[in-house]
């Protein structure tokens, strides 16, 4: 028999209860009959002592009563990094034919890539026969730009046989295998025991895309192609040979394909998303209304009032390259290399890359073996 949470075990079933000053209970018997009480639940446990948060500390301007030397972190740092150098990778994307050597070549006033092809000789005179791939390759090219004592260590990816096929199905997946691949190389030098010091940087900083200037709007693979890559690289779209279209048609075009990359939700660069200056912000709103850029790529020099300049030229005139008022290769050359070449490597860093790491190690599978994420923190590598 049991009453009030004391179990009988034999003899009298009138148990004292005595409660002691801190509230706990004690079971009694009088008698031969021995009582024995329940087991009580075990206490729940501590919760963890939350750690104490970091002392506050005031800030203000204090002004130093004579010269201490803290101006000089700017040229420290600036020689450290010249010495060292800088990096800047590139992939182009687009159908063969649109001009993608010859406008890597005009934005950095050097022959930065050669064009695909084979030069044979047919009735005693030099031409060049176009190989298209049957599928689309990848062609990477590494050179070391100088100038004015600062170094900049040129990588250009080359797709050719991108969209020159019948059946296109897919064809963006080498290109998608291959900026992928770059971030899992970096990746491994990261989680690396023996790291270096200066980890190479082969990750993709810009996709300059390719538009073909057919004047009526993007085409579904272009659609399909850039949905894909602008998850895991910035993505800067071009319309190539911009002078074969009117300005009036230039106009209608720009705005018919930023209509199509809206529709598709089609994110191209510059990104917001990390931008916290509303300096930035403003600055980047101007050059997406620029986008797509209009350009026009050439590597021959014409006279032109009393001096030479880049351009083609055509039986009704010429067409200056670096002219705003003939197309946007300026805009497009003060974007990447003079205003925002920084930003694209942060943007890729901080944005592209740490979505790629965080999917790559949340899949709790790093080289066949299950890890800690926690423990993988880059405060921790």
């Amino acid at each position: 028999m049991e009453s009030s949470g004391v179990k009988i075990v034999n003899g009298s079933n009138s148990p004292n209860v005595n409660n002691n000053n801190n509230g706990s209970t004690t079971n009694s018997a009088n008698g031969s009959g021995t009582l024995m009480a329940t087991a009580t639940p075990p206490p729940p446990p501590r919760p963890r002592p939350t750690p104490p948060l970091p002392p506050q500390r005031s800030q203000h301007k204090l002004e130093t009563k004579g010269y201490v030397g803290i101006d000089t972190l700017q040229e420290q740092i600036r020689k450290k990094v010249i010495k060292r150098g800088f990096e800047f990778n590139i992939i182009v994307v687009g159908r063969s034919g649109l001009g993608k050597s010859t406008l890597v070549n005009t934005l950095f006033k050097a022959n930065v890539r050669n064009h695909n092809g084979v030069q044979v000789v047919t009735s005693g005179k030099l031409s060049e026969q176009v190989t298209k791939p049957r599928t689309t390759e990848i062609r990477t090219t590494t050179h070391v730009i100088e100038e004015k004592g600062v170094q900049l260590r040129l990588t250009i990816t080359d797709t050719p046989g991108f969209g020159d096929q019948i059946d296109n199905s897919n064809c963006w997946l080498p290109v998608l295998d291959y900026v992928n691949d770059q971030y899992e190389k970096y990746l491994d030098e990261e989680q690396s025991i023996n790291r270096k010091k200066h980890i190479p940087d082969s990750r993709v900083h810009c996709c300059l895309y390719f538009i073909e200037p057919t004047g009526h709007s993007l085409k579904p693979l272009d659609i399909e192609c850039m949905r894909r890559l602008d998850k895991c690289v910035n993505i800067v779209p071009v319309i190539a040979k911009a002078d074969t279209l009117t300005v009036e048609e230039r106009i209608a075009f720009k705005k018919r394909i930023q209509l199509d990359m809206q529709e598709n939700g089609i994110r191209v660069y510059p990104n917001n998303e990390i931008d916290e200056n509303p300096e930035e912000i403003i600055n980047n709103n101007k050059i997406k209304e620029l986008i797509p850029f209009a350009v026009v790529g050439s590597e021959d020099q014409f006279p032109s009032n009393g001096r030479s300049v880049l351009g083609r030229k055509t039986q009704w005139g010429l067409v200056e390259v670096e002219n705003k008022m003939h197309c946007e290769f300026a805009d497009l050359r003060d974007m990447l290399i003079r205003t925002h070449m920084q930003d694209l490597v942060e943007v890729t860093s901080l944005l592209h890359y740490e979505n790629f790491r965080h999917d790559r190690l949340q899949s709790n599978h790093f080289n066949g073996q299950n890890i800690d994420i926690a423990s993988m923190n880059e405060s921790n590598i």
